[in-house]
C-alpha cells in the first residue's frame, strides 16, 4: 500500500534501518498469536529503542494513516498482537525498550519489552519480588501484561495487572507522551488516565514504561497437592484458610482428567498423589521475611480440612525441586491440551461462590449438547476465574470444526457464563477472538462508553483496529 510505503521510507530516513524491518523472514515469526489460530500481514515490523522513537513513529503512522498494531512477547490467547490479514496495519515491537529504569522497595519502573521472568529476577536481586507469575513469564512482557490486564496464579492474594500498576508512561494516538510514571497516592486531576490504559489492549495508547508495585521477597513457601471430592469442597476449604490466615497465595483447582494430560505431556512427571481423586487443588502458602515458616501452617490448615472432611489426602513438597514440579504441571495444562488436538478455550470469570456449580454443571451440559466433546474447568478457585476449555470428538478435522462447531460451542459457553452473572473475559482480554461475542453479549451502555473513548482518543482508528472495540476498519490511504 502506497501510505505504508511512504511511512516505512519516512522512518527510514529519519532512524535508518536499525528500527525498519522489511524482510519477510524476520517479520514471520511475529505475525501468528500463540495458538495458532489467527495468522496477519505486516509489510513492515518498526523496533523502536525508546520512548521518543516510539512516538516519532507514531506520528508518523498518523501523518500517513496507517494502522499500528504494537506487540510484545506474542504471548496473547485472544488475538490481540496479531496484525490483520489484510496487510492494511504494519508491527510495532516493543521489545528493544527493554530496560529496568529504578527498581527500589516497594517500586520499580520497567519499560514496555522487559521479560517478566527477567523482573522478577532483578527484584530477588534487591530482597523484593513482583507479585504476579503466569506460565508464560519467559516471554510475556510488562507492556503486554499490562495492555491486557494480566492475572495469573498470584491474583488471589495481590491482584491482577491493574491492582499492581502505580504509573504508566504511553504514547497517545496523536503522538503525545503521557507521563504517569509518578506513583502518587492521591492524585484528584479528572479521570484516571493510567487505570484506563491498563486493559486498553493497545487499542488507546501504547505503553513504554510502567511503575509498578513490589513486595518483599519471599523468605520461605510451602507447597502443597491435595485430593479433594468436588469443587464446593475447594471453595470451603479456601474459605477456612483465609480465615485462619492471609498467607495463602495460589490456590489452583483442577480436575483429574486434566492433570492426566499434563502429567503425559511433561517428561519424567508424575501424579502427586498415589491416589485417585477427581478434583485437586494446589495450595502455596508463603513467610515474608521475619514471619514464621509457612511449612507447619500449611500442614496445620490442611489437617483442619482433613478433619472438617473437606480434604481426601494431601502431600506437601519436602524440597524446592518438588515444589517446581507441581507448579510445573500447573503451568503446563494447556500447552498439554494443545497437544492432544484441537479445542476451544474460554477464559471466563463467574461470581466466587458460584464457581463449584458451574464448573460442574457448565462442563456437563456441553457435553451433552455436543456428543463426543469432552470439557474439563480448572482455574484460580478464590477469584471465579474459570479456565473452561472443551476438546473436539476424535476424528475430526480440526480446520471444519474450528470454522463450524467452535464458534457454536463458545456462543453455548458464553451464554451459560452470562446467565450466570459473569463475564467472557476474565484475564486474558477480548483481542480479535471475543470481539463478536463482546458485541452480542456486552451490556449496551459499558459498548457505548467503550466506542466512545476510542474514538475520543483514537478517531481515526489506528492503534490496534479490530481488538477489543469494534467499530469500522480503517484502511491506509491509497
Amino acid at each position: 500500500m502506497p501510505a505504508i510505503a511512504a511511512m516505512i521510507a519516512d522512518a527510514r530516513s529519519a532512524f535508518g534501518d536499525r528500527i525498519v524491518t522489511t524482510d519477510a523472514d524476520r517479520i514471520a515469526p511475529w505475525l501468528t498469536d500463540w495458538r495458532g489460530r489467527y495468522r496477519g500481514t505486516s509489510a513492515a515490523l518498526f523496533e523502536p529503542a525508546d520512548t521518543r522513537q516510539v512516538a516519532a513513529l507514531v506520528t508518523l503512522a498518523g501523518r500517513h494513516g496507517v494502522a499500528l498494531v504494537p506487540q510484545g512477547g506474542n504471548t496473547s490467547m485472544v488475538g490481540g498482537a496479531t496484525p490483520p490479514a489484510d496487510g492494511s496495519a504494519v508491527l510495532l515491537s516493543l521489545r528493544r525498550l527493554n530496560r529496568i529504569r529504578h527498581i527500589g522497595e516497594g517500586q520499580a519502573v520497567a519499560e514496555a519489552g522487559v521479560i517478566l521472568q527477567t523482573l522478577h529476577e532483578a527484584a530477588a536481586a534487591v530482597r523484593q519480588r513482583f507479585p504476579l507469575t503466569l506460565g508464560a513469564r519467559g516471554s510475556a512482557t510488562i507492556g503486554g501484561l499490562t495492555a491486557t490486564n494480566a492475572g495469573g496464579t498470584q491474583v488471589l492474594r495481590w491482584g491482577n495487572m491493574r491492582r499492581l500498576v502505580l504509573g504508566v508512561e504511553a504514547v497517545l494516538p496523536d503522538g503525545s507522551v503521557h507521563d504517569g510514571l509518578a506513583a502518587l497516592p492521591k492524585d484528584n486531576r479528572g479521570y484516571d488516565l493510567t487505570q484506563l490504559l491498563v486493559g486498553a489492549e493497545g487499542t488507546l495508547g501504547i505503553v513504554t514504561a510502567v511503575t509498578l508495585k513490589l513486595v518483599p521477597a519471599v523468605a520461605e513457601r510451602a507447597v502443597a497437592w491435595v485430593g479433594i471430592a468436588d469443587p464446593q469442597a475447594g471453595l470451603n476449604l479456601l474459605r477456612r484458610m483465609q480465615a485462619a490466615t492471609d498467607r495463602i497465595e495460589s490456590f489452583e483447582i483442577i480436575p483429574a482428567d486434566t492433570l492426566a494430560l499434563a502429567v503425559a505431556h511433561v517428561p519424567g512427571a508424575r501424579t502427586p498423589l498415589s491416589g485417585e481423586y477427581p478434583w485437586q487443588l494446589l495450595i502455596e502458602a508463603v513467610a515474608a521475611p521475619g514471619q514464621s515458616p509457612p511449612g507447619p501452617l500449611l500442614e496445620e490448615l490442611l489437617a483442619d480440612g482433613i478433619e472438617a472432611g473437606l480434604v481426601a489426602d494431601a502431600v506437601l513438597a519436602i524440597s524446592e525441586t518438588q515444589a517446581e514440579a507441581f507448579w510445573t504441571l500447573r503451568d503446563s495444562l494447556s500447552a498439554a491440551e494443545k497437544s492432544t488436538g484441537p479445542a476451544v478455550q474460554h477464559d471466563i470469570s463467574v461470581p466466587v461462590a458460584a464457581m463449584p456449580r458451574f464448573m460442574v454443571e457448565a462442563a456437563r451440559a456441553a457435553e451433552a449438547r455436543f456428543p463426543g466433546s469432552h470439557a474439563t474447568a480448572f482455574g484460580h478457585l478464590g477469584d471465579g476465574n474459570v479456565h473452561f476449555h472443551v476438546r473436539a470428538p476424535a476424528g475430526v478435522d480440526p480446520a471444519r470444526w474450528y470454522a463450524e462447531d467452535a464458534p457454536v460451542v463458545t456462543r453455548f459457553v458464553h451464554d451459560a457464563v452470562t446467565a450466570a452473572g459473569g463475564s467472557i473475559s476474565a484475564e486474558h482480554g477480548i483481542g480479535q477472538m471475543k470481539l463478536g461475542e463482546l458485541e452480542r453479549l456486552g451490556p449496551p451502555a459499558r459498548l457505548a462508553a467503550l466506542r466512545a473513548i476510542k474514538r475520543g482518543l483514537d478517531p481515526d482508528n489506528l492503534f490496534n483496529p479490530g481488538k477489543l472495540v469494534s467499530l469500522a476498519p480503517r484502511i491506509a490511504n491509497p
